[in-house]
């Protein structure tokens, strides 16, 4: 196995345990919402510390569900990881054509040996 591919899978191992372990362990277990976002998370403290708290702006748009909620943030996700995969591919391949040039140019330059072996 290649020292890449021992990094990736070490990866993907240690992203694999960081999605399983709080299932596994229970933790969350004793709120009504275990996996609350920290938004939920910050709006419940702020109630608790001042009941009387009154909100500065509200949201441009509420989703009608926690699911749309759910699935709108997915999607900013995805459109996001799509950009940065595309300008990471961009640069890895800007980086490629520049090296095959080069060696083009090289190859070009390199005096060539016309004699043929008689």
């Amino acid at each position: 196995m290649s020292r890449n591919a021992r990094i990736n899978a070490l990866l993907l191992l240690a992203v694999a345990a960081l999605a399983v372990l709080p299932l596994v362990l229970g933790l969350g277990d004793h709120k009504e919402e275990p996996f609350a976002g920290a938004d939920a998370e910050a709006e419940t403290a702020i109630t608790e510390i001042e009941p009387d708290y009154e909100p500065w702006f509200s949201p441009l748009y509420e989703p009608p569900s926690g699911e749309i909620e759910s699935a709108l943030f997915a999607l900013q996700a995805a459109l996001g990881a799509g950009v940065l995969a595309y300008y990471f591919g961009l640069r890895r391949g800007r980086r490629q054509g520049e090296q095959r040039a080069v060696a083009a140019a090289e190859a070009a330059a390199a005096p060539r040996d016309t004699s043929e072996g008689d």
